[in-house]
């Protein structure tokens, strides 16, 4: 299954509007209401569209899905799905669809169950969850590109490459900035001029608190060609030229 954890809500809303246009409903509305993150002029559905029914006679009509997009850490709560419900119940889609990053809460599907027995909506109701979600994204791939979402425990995040790379490079520059220091002693190069010369030290100052001081010797000529390799790679993967290694 796939790993929307380095998702927020607004990213899991988005990613719910572009599956629903990837498999096919069209007219789709993403009813956020503002530019923020929160969505408070939603009316109690993230998204509205519409899908295509071909009857068996051949004819075909539009259906009309509210749907409400849940990104929660733990299962998703009755009280979560109020808003969806009370709105359904007067506006009157065909069909109220909950979205869900993970898993609704067993409570929220007795509470499901009590509203069908007890209200009779005039619609039908359906929740995805995490595997009917992952199902989808398995037969669109594009989506877990566009979307940066990866299958549990078999890609790191974009944001952990980008971090690898970071700490890599500051590690390399932190080794050859200690390394002039060798070259000005022996006069092989000149120092830098006092300003410089402070922004440098602070800078290594920054990478010692960073990363620890004992971590960051360089032991050997092998050991600096193995940083360069990892550098060279990771910066590969972010869409650099192979062997650019500059610091």
């Amino acid at each position: 299954m796939f790993d929307f954890e380095n998702l927020t809500p607004t990213d899991f809303e988005d990613f719910v509007f572009d599956l629903l246009k990837t498999i096919g409903f069209v007219n789709v509305d993403w009813r956020k209401g503002t530019p923020k993150d929160a969505s408070p002029s939603d009316r109690g559905r993230d998204i509205e569209a519409k899908y295509l029914v071909t009857d068996v006679d051949g004819h075909q009509r539009f259906e009309r899905w509210f749907v409400d997009a849940k990104h929660y850490d733990k299962g998703v709560p009755p009280e979560a799905l109020q808003g969806l419900f009370t709105w359904a119940q007067s506006e009157r889609p065909d069909v109220a669809l909950v979205a869900a990053s993970g898993y609704l809460s067993n409570p929220a599907k007795d509470w499901i169950e009590q509203y069908r027995k007890t209200s009779a909506p005039p619609l039908r109701i359906r929740h995805w969850e995490r595997p009917q979600i992952s199902e989808f994204l398995a037969q669109h791939p594009e989506l877990t590109y566009r979307h940066e979402i990866y299958e549990q425990d078999a890609m790191r995040s974009l944001a952990e490459i980008q971090a690898a790379e970071t700490e890599v490079y500051n590690r390399r520059w932190y080794d050859r900035s200690v390394s002039r220091d060798h070259f000005v002693e022996i006069g092989q190069v000149e120092p830098l001029p006092g300003e410089l010369r402070e922004q440098v030290l602070s800078a290594r100052s920054h990478i010692e608190d960073e990363l620890g001081v004992e971590t960051l010797s360089v032991g050997s000529d092998w050991e600096a060609g193995l940083w360069a390799g990892k550098h060279s790679a990771l910066r590969w993967v972010l869409g650099d030229d192979w062997d650019n290694l500059d610091t």
